[in-house]
Order: structure tokens, then sequence, then C-alpha cells
């Protein structure tokens, strides 16, 4: 199945939980630069960067798993870390209403938000 483009549609998907878990893994995992070679059955990470792909030689389940998602967190630059406030105007979720996943699915799609900034002329609505 294609991944949805990245977009502020999408981002609102991810937020509001109209896209699920494995496909905003896939999305993240794309932009990071990891591409699975169905011909041998493994990961292709030429294009991930030396930080994750020394970590992370496989590409990590951001929702299961804190680290990678902290590490994401930690990537986006000090000047894109408000963007979900500033451009889409995400106010966060309701007290009692989010968890750990929800979190890290914001997470997840505030590093997206900051990739297509960051990348605007090689993103346009394509992947």
């Amino acid at each position: 199945m294609p991944l949805p483009s990245l977009n502020t549609e999408t981002i609102w998907a991810i937020l509001n939980e109209e896209i699920n878990d494995a496909t905003v893994n896939q999305l993240v995992w794309y932009y990071l630069g990891y591409r699975y070679d169905s011909s041998c059955e493994q990961w292709d990470t030429q294009e991930v960067t030396p930080e994750w792909r020394d970590e992370y030689a496989q590409p990590p389940d951001f929702i299961a798993n804190r680290p990678p998602t902290v590490k994401l967190a930690r990537s986006i630059p000090p000047e894109n870390k408000q963007l979900l406030k500033e451009q889409l105007g995400f106010k966060g979720y309701k007290i009692g209403e989010f968890g750990p996943r929800q979190t890290r699915r914001a997470t997840m799609a505030s590093w997206l938000l900051s990739y297509m900034q960051q990348n605007q002329s090689h993103v346009n609505g394509t992947k």
C-alpha cells in the first residue's frame, strides 16, 4: 500500500489518529531514509544518516519504544519545535485523553512537519 503524501492533511490525520500506527512509522522511516528491499528481504540504509543508521540498523518502532522517539524529538531543530502549534494551530491533546502512544504520534507528526519545513522543494506533495 502506498504511503500518504507528506502534507498538512497527513499531519492532521496522524494527530487525529486517522492513519494507523504502522503507516505512521513507515512514513517516518521513509523520510529518515530507510528503504525495504523485498528482493533480499532486508532494509537498505544507504540514505539513512549515520546518527540513525549506527544506532538503528533496522527502523525502530516509534510508537512502541520511547528511546527512538526521544531521539526523533531531539533531532527537530529548535526553530521548528513549535510548528504544530504555530502552523497548524494544534493545541495538544486534552488531559485524560492521551497517553504515551498519542504523545509519540504527536512527536512523529512534529518531526514530519519539521522535515517538510526544511525540505519544501524536496517534498511538494510527493514521496
